[in-house]
């Protein structure tokens, strides 16, 4: 049967084309996400500034928080189970005690151990650089060009670049905020890397003196770089240096990873990006074995009559079962090759748009190797052999009478298996629809949203020859009399064709709903957040550094300025609740604020339940009612928590407050969290005016302290920008999605228009014009694009509104109605030209020789 199968593909490759295509760019976009995920697991970010370091020592940012209550321990001191936990990444700089660089010096082939501090600074007119000691210079390495090195208090030397921005040279005096103050330093010299490079973030060489007083970090070090000695293997050296630092929380880096040691954020960034590629990549495979087995199935329908004729001469079961299955695998094969090969190129492109909207840091290295070209060849040709079985099943087991008349006639026949699938689906849809709206809070509802509406979907499509022959009955009369007679024609077609025109409404359906309910997501989700910030923010300026990081007395000079009624230092940072238990700890940790006690209430919406936000001075700490009930605490009793930088503190409840559903926070005073931040220092201050008062008064009350002033509106677009961020990113990654779907809409109509040619020959033959034929297909194709576009709004809705519900409150989603006008517009128009352009190609044979083309 393989002899036929390939003669088959031969002689009907325009009929086998939407199926090859569907193959091969689900095979390349499945290639694409386990590129992504590859390179989140992997990240490779090669060294910058500590390039000349054969190894790199850091503190350990991984975290370990249990998903389960410690179990119970037996008489003998046992736990009678494996705790059950989780790994996080903290957000905040864990640093090492100076002390480790002595003991990683001790080890056998170190040359030289050299510990680095890191801190922002602002050069000039506010050029972003970063503060290092000029010991550090080593590692990547830099030398002076100009100039000599810092001899005394005062004295920096600037990367070379850096100093030719800021239009300065040596011997010259500049202003840099750093460390929450402004000064004015002597350039004494100039440094350049090797080779000239370009580094990521341009470097300011300080004493060590100037830097323990601008950053105060008691002798700590954000990393420590390793010389090694000469013929010493960085990676052996790695691993003695790993023995001589067990059990000290220190992470030991090499090679490519050594990269992570600068750029703090790409840990997170990674555990995004994995996370990203695993989701997405996750509901494109159920897109792509939906739209393949929907594919292959009508490709397999449309010959009905073939396999009817076969079986008539006398072709067994499962011969025929084999010659489908062997025109899918070849198809599946060639398109899993080729989709393979593109993956790299595709998922080089999205990890290139990721990193230029700064979900991860630019330096890091996209990669992807032979195991996401494996997952992608495996789901197709897994997706193709279930799809060509379940497509060949019907035609392989039908009478060879009853398989002539269906391929005539089309009757709806669906069996048993799809409407029970369709009833697990539609029971799965609902659940998801309740945990939603009854269990999920803020953000994370939208972890079931997404799935549910693909559920609610393939539910739709499993039912779908008995719906849309519903549909068609409907709205049948509306559509005859939209273009009589051609309307009148394009329903009875519809009604005699209803398994292919079920086919074509699938895909239809499919990019709709899924279109509609993610980005109506996204919306929602970004119009929620941007109103409980509103919601929550009673400041109307805000003052904050270039330098990223505010001085303590900044706050007093704040409050003296006439018009300003309070003012209250801002610090966020994540931390996780140790003791008591807290089973409600969200997946990245609780989000701290921290405030100052005299200004908190008066710059930030707080409603406070008992107890009092004024003593929230010392190791305090205020929690929201329900979550201090979860804790079993109350108002004086303490709890101990792990902050961002893996500090541990006991903290005593000094206020519980009110707040909605996933509005929960943890509140500190703002000295205490800055101190366990990675600038050590507040970022922000909110300040609350007078009605008349003047921001620029402000402003220059505060000069020459490195502070900028703002108003309200700066703050909330700063906030709405992160927000779009996001949304922007997965925006993105479901384009993917509908662009995918949409061209499974495009395929299945020219597959469905190019096989009715004798159907327009026998048409003109009998009096219709060219006209009258295109003017019915685009009846018809609007039937279909309506029935679809109602059912697609139909699954988007049932997953929206318990969605909207949970978010913010109201069954309505937030967004422009114009995004639901575009997908439906969009649907429309791809049905219509998809049905039109092959009817026009169609019709450019002549009539006579079209009447009697074969099917």
């Amino acid at each position: 049967m393989l002899g036929i199968a390939l003669s088959s593909l031969r002689y009907r490759g325009s009929a086998f084309m939407a199926a090859f295509v569907a193959m091969l760019l689900g095979a390349a976009v499945v290639s694409a996400c386990g590129g992504l995920m590859e390179t989140g697991i992997r990240l490779a970010i090669p060294p910058d500034r500590l390039a000349a370091a054969s190894v790199v020592v850091t503190g350990d940012q991984s975290y370990e928080i249990p998903r389960a209550a410690p179990a119970a321990k037996s008489a003998g001191g046992e736990e009678d189970e494996e705790e059950d936990s989780e790994w996080v990444t903290l957000p905040e700089r864990v640093r090492l005690d100076a002390g480790v660089a002595d003991k990683v010096a001790a080890v056998p082939g170190v040359a030289r151990a050299i510990g680095d501090v890191s801190f922002p600074a602002a050069v000039a007119d506010g050029l972003r650089a970063t503060g290092h000691g000029w010991g550090s210079t080593e590692l990547t390495p830099y030398t002076i060009s100009s100039g000599t090195p810092p001899t005394r208090p005062g004295d920096v030397v600037l990367d070379a670049g850096l100093a030719a921005e800021a239009s300065v040279g040596t011997g010259d005096q500049v202003r840099i905020a750093a460390g929450g103050t402004a000064g004015t330093y002597r350039v004494s010299g100039l440094a350049v890397p090797p080779d000239d490079r370009e580094v990521a973030e341009a470097p300011v060489f300080f004493l060590s003196a100037d830097v323990q007083s601008l950053t105060g970090r008691g002798g700590k070090v954000d990393a420590i770089g390793v010389l090694a000695a000469a013929g010493v293997d960085a990676e052996e050296l790695g691993e003695r240096i790993r023995t001589a630092l067990a059990g000290q929380g220190a992470v030991v880096l090499t090679g490519d990873e050594r990269g992570r040691a600068e750029f703090l954020e790409s840990a997170v960034s990674s555990e995004s990006l994995i996370t990203l590629a695993g989701v997405f990549g996750g509901l494109l495979i159920i897109v792509v074995v939906f739209v393949v087995a929907s594919t292959l199935g009508l490709s397999v329908h449309q010959r009905q009559r073939e396999m009817a004729l076969l079986r008539a001469i006398g072709t067994t079961p499962g011969q025929v079962r084999r010659l489908v299955l062997g025109e899918a695998m070849v198809m599946a094969v060639l398109a899993a090759a080729l989709g393979s090969l593109l993956g790299p190129y595709l998922g080089g492109w999205l990890f290139d748009r990721l990193a230029g909207a700064g979900m991860v840091p630019e330096k890091v290295v996209f990669h992807q190797g032979w195991i996401p070209a494996l997952i992608a060849v495996s789901v197709s040709l897994v997706t193709s052999f279930a799809a060509a079985l379940v497509a060949a099943r019907r035609a392989a087991l039908a009478r060879p009478t009853e398989a002539l008349a269906d391929a005539a006639l089309e009757p709806v026949k669906i069996g048993w298996f799809r409407p029970v699938l369709a009833v697990i689906c539609f029971a799965g849809g609902v659940a998801l629809a309740m945990v939603t709206m009854l269990v999920m809070e803020g953000p994370q509802a939208a972890a079931t949203a997404g799935p549910a509406v693909l559920l609610w979907a393939i539910a739709l499509a499993l039912l779908s020859p008995v719906i849309t022959k519903g549909m068609v009955a409907v709205l049948g009369g509306l559509f005859r009399r939209i273009s009589a007679p051609s309307g009148e024609l394009a329903v009875t077609n519809a009604r005699t064709r209803i398994v292919r025109v079920a086919a074509a409404v699938t895909p239809i359906m499919l990019a709709t709903g899924v279109a509609t309910a993610n980005l109506y997501v996204q919306t929602t989700q970004v119009a929620a957040g941007e109103r409980a910030f509103v919601e929550s923010l009673r400041a109307d300026a805000v003052v904050t550094s270039p330098s990223g990081g505010l001085a303590p007395g900044l706050l007093d000079r704040v409050r003296a300025v006439p018009g300003i009624t309070a003012a209250s230092e801002f610090v966020t940072s994540t931390g996780f609740v140790e003791s008591p238990y807290d089973a409600g700890t969200p997946e990245d940790g609780w989000q701290l604020r921290g405030v100052t006690a005299e200004g908190a209430t008066q710059t930030m919406a707080m409603t406070v339940a008992s107890g009092a936000i004024a003593d929230l001075r010392g190791d305090t700490v205020a929690l929201t009612a329900e979550h201090a009930r979860r804790l079993s605490r109350k108002v004086g009793d303490t709890i101990t928590m792990r902050l961002g930088d893996r500090s541990r503190a006991d903290l005593r409840i000094v206020a519980l407050l009110s707040a909605g559903p996933g509005a929960e926070t943890v509140v500190l005073p703002a000295r205490l969290l800055a101190a366990h931040t990675t600038a050590g220092l507040p970022t922000r201050i909110l300040v609350r005016t007078t009605p008349d008062a003047d921001l620029d008064r402000l402003s220059e009350a505060l000069g020459g302290l490195g502070a900028q002033v703002s108003g309200r509106d700066a703050l909330i677009a700063a906030h709405g920008e992160q927000e779009q961020t996001q949304a922007w990113v997965n925006y993105l990654l479901v384009g993917m999605i509908i662009v995918y779907t949409a061209i499974s809409v495009v395929n299945t109509q020219v597959m469905t228009t190019t096989q009715r040619r004798r159907e327009f020959g026998l048409q003109r033959l009998t009096g219709a014009t060219p006209r009258q034929v295109m003017e019915m297909m685009g009846v018809e194709a609007a039937l279909v694009a309506a029935i679809g576009i109602v059912l697609g709004t139909f699954a988007s809705l049932v997953s929206l509104v318990p969605f909207s519900i949970a978010v913010s409150g109201t069954p309505v989603p937030s967004g422009p109605v114009w995004i639901y006008l575009a997908v439906v517009v969009i649907a429309t128009a791809l049905t219509l030209g998809a049905t039109w352009l092959p009817t026009w190609l169609a019709m450019r044979v002549r009539p006579a020789e079209a009447a009697v083309a074969a099917y």
